[in-house]
């Protein structure tokens, strides 16, 4: 059974439709990169899900229970984008406090901080904390009791590459126990790889549920091929192929989905001629531009 399912999920404020007929479910292990321009409905939804606002519509449901129930909220992490500490307190003392709060023992605050790489600076006050800190004290928090479903919404932000790098490995590990993740996040090209779906919400609307290999079918969206010649042999390569030349040895090709076969056989064909072929397909930011531009009535 899925962690959460949301079905025809609606919410109003006043006349204007936050949400309009959202569905899509999260499984066991799942991560689901949430995506959407400002005032799409991604903040709404979360909301809903953590049980901090009603839905006027449609059915929710967080790990067999409503959203808000004690049941839900035990077993459910957030980690906004924005975290707030005492800055007078450690970071040791801050996870401490919180684990006394969940009813677990306060021991295992020294594991978590070193589960997010801060047990170096365990016994620092968290007023002395950089941002990207702060936000891995918050991943520690949110790491308490084993939680079945996290919503995190921008949870890298303020993170540097090799912490974005080692926080993704903390979720792969959680998905892989379990846990179900439901991620929103403008930094398309980190949840490229690192999620196994993508929900994109466009005006309170859903306007696509899939991974990123069934969108990118669903866009039908050129894909760019790169061919790079031997010495000498750019302009007879070009001219073969059709393609426009570019920083010397390299021929860039835009082609249809569905001529990538006809394409490689032509450059296959020209043998010797050709040092190396990389085929590009549409990113995420492609797919988000295409998808996002659609509105359901």
């Amino acid at each position: 059974m899925p962690n959460l399912i949301l079905s025809r999920l609606t919410k109003t404020f006043g006349v204007t439709r936050a949400l309009r007929d959202v569905s899509f479910t999260v499984a066991p292990g799942e991560r689901i990169a949430l995506l959407g321009h400002n005032g799409a409905g991604k903040s709404t939804l979360m909301k809903i899900v953590l049980g901090l606002i009603p839905f006027d519509g449609g059915m929710a449901t967080v790990l067999g229970a409503a959203p808000g129930d004690r049941a839900a909220r035990r077993q459910v992490a957030y980690l906004p984008e924005n975290v707030a500490f005492h800055p007078a307190l450690t970071g040791l003392e801050q996870i401490r406090t919180y684990l006394r709060l969940r009813g677990e023992a306060a021991r295992d605050a020294m594991g978590l901080l070193d589960r997010v790489g801060l047990a170096d600076a365990a016994t620092r006050r968290i007023g002395t904390y950089s941002k990207g800190m702060r936000q891995r004290v918050g991943l520690a928090q949110a790491l308490i009791g084993k939680p079945r479903l996290l919503v995190l919404d921008e949870p890298t932000s303020g993170l540097d590459p090799v912490s974005r790098r080692d926080f993704y490995a903390t979720l792969d590990g959680l998905a892989a126990d379990g846990a179900s993740i439901l991620l929103s996040s403008h930094a398309l090209t980190e949840v490229e790889a690192r999620t196994d779906r993508i929900v994109i919400l466009s005006q309170g609307a859903m306007v696509a549920n899939a991974s990123l290999a069934q969108l990118r079918q669903q866009a039908a969206l050129p894909i760019q091929m790169q061919v790079r010649a031997r010495d000498g042999a750019a302009d007879m390569v070009a001219e073969s192929l059709g393609g426009a030349r570019f920083n010397g040895a390299t021929v860039n090709l835009n082609f249809a989905p569905d001529q990538k076969l006809a394409r490689l056989t032509q450059v296959t064909a020209l043998g010797a001629l050709i040092e190396d072929v990389e085929v590009i397909p549409p990113s995420l930011e492609d797919i988000y531009s295409h998808f996002s531009k659609q509105v359901r009535p």
